[in-house]
């Protein structure tokens, strides 16, 4: 099924394909469609799926189908959890509206950046904001825009929007905008939290579930290769150079890990950069740029760039450090075989991690066997998980629904201000 058989325009037709998007993937197929008919919509699909364009082609013809007047009212806002998926949304609704007949005026607003030239921005108004909570929050008390004439609210990564921090700021924004609007949810996953706000704000919504098959499932092959801790830098070092590898994305637990497994690696002549919440945005978009265009080699991150970030053909993603949720391992995977592309997933599996890794496993319904690579087999065994008591293995370490006090702190350093 082509594009234009949804209802689009050429032009917008035009600008997909030169975006790569040529046939539609199964949540824009269903998506397009309901959003264009007004409804509301809950979509859930993993990522990669294209749930950008989904909403974003939908958005810009409605948009375009009623020029509105000037000045220009915010008819769309489009709420995200982080600056860099702000700056990618922005990015990619302004390709795809630019041969549009009546231009739309798309303003990209977050934290980490002065405020005064996004004020400056918004003046004449906007068509569509693409915004994260708290910078939003603040241009509304700096009267630099109202959300009253708001017709469309999107809700991109509706998880992590969730996630602490984010939800009292949603409750502020949600007061300022219309009763009667339509609503998009679009995430990855949907947790309790989600599921009680898409019941609360959704009315009679359509529901997307793109379940992954062999058709839509992203092409990544998982390894986790048993290494102790101690021994992952020189082993990450090795597989670099052994393999040839032009780009890879690494995690780590902490800013300080970045910084260090960075350096460590730019030591052993390897283009290494860390990538973190105390950047300032501009290194930040620098960062991301330069990596995109394979200028670094190796960018180590924390978990700021496991949601919502677009890095074309990256082909490794490494987790130096296991994610603290089960959750999180699917975002940070999906990093990489994206847009129909191929991709390698490694995980290094500590003695003391063994447990983690395995509920890991259990809980995405994964298995993935262990691997030692030669010179670097592990010198102690593997501890054995936490047990209850009755003798229940445990969590082994993965956070439940409540969030630990290191959760909030970590949330406050990566969310946007």
């Amino acid at each position: 099924m082509p594009f234009s058989a949804l209802g689009l325009p050429a032009t917008l037709v035009r600008a997909a394909h030169e975006l790569g998007l040529t046939t539609p993937t199964p949540i824009q197929s269903e998506a397009i469609p309901a959003i264009l008919g007004g409804r509301d919509v809950q979509g859930c699909a993993q990522t990669g799926s294209g749930k950008t364009a989904a909403y974003g082609l939908a958005l810009l013809q409605a948009l375009q189908s009623d020029p509105g007047h000037r000045p220009r009212r915010v008819r769309a806002l489009v709420l995200v959890p982080t600056r860099e998926l702000a700056a990618q949304v922005g990015e990619v609704l302004r390709s795809l509206g630019q041969y549009l007949s009546h231009p739309l005026k798309i303003v990209v607003v977050f934290g980490g950046v002065s405020i005064n030239p996004q004020m400056l921005g918004l003046r004449g108004g906007a068509d569509i904001v693409v915004a994260t909570p708290g910078r939003l929050l603040d241009l509304l008390d700096h009267n630099a825009l109202r959300l009253g004439s708001v017709a469309t609210l999107v809700l991109d990564e509706a998880d992590r929007l969730l996630d602490m921090g984010f939800a009292q700021e949603l409750v502020r924004v949600l007061a300022q905008l219309p009763v009667q609007r339509q609503n998009l949810l679009l995430s990855a996953t949907f947790s309790p939290a989600v599921q009680k706000l898409a019941n609360q704000l959704l009315r009679e919504p359509v529901h997307i579930e793109v379940p992954a098959t062999q058709a839509n499932e992203p092409t990544i092959l998982q390894r986790a290769i048993a290494v102790d801790a101690a021994q992952r830098t020189p082993l990450l070092c090795q597989l670099i150079k052994d393999n040839g590898w032009s780009r890879v994305l690494v995690f780590v637990a902490t800013k300080y890990s970045a910084e260090r497994v960075a350096e460590k690696l730019y030591k052993q002549g390897i283009f290494a950069t860390p990538f973190h919440g105390d950047l300032s945005q501009g290194a930040r978009q620098q960062v991301l740029a330069e990596f995109k265009d394979e200028r670094w080699e190796v960018v180590v991150t924390t978990d700021l760039a496991s949601r919502g970030l677009d890095i074309a053909q990256l082909p490794v993603v490494v987790n130096y450090d296991l994610p603290r949720s089960a959750t999180d391992y699917v975002h940070r995977i999906g990093r990489t075989g994206r847009a129909g592309a191929s991709g390698l997933a490694i995980s290094f599996v500590s003695p003391a991690s063994e447990a983690h890794f395995g509920l890991i496993e259990r809980r995405q319904r994964l298995t993935v066997p262990r691997e030692v690579v030669a010179g670097f087999d592990p010198t102690t065994a593997a501890e054995p998980g936490p047990v209850d008591r009755s003798g229940v293995p445990g969590t082994g370490g993965i956070k439940g629904k409540r969030p630990s006090k290191k959760d909030k702190l970590r949330a406050a350093s990566t969310r946007a201000e």
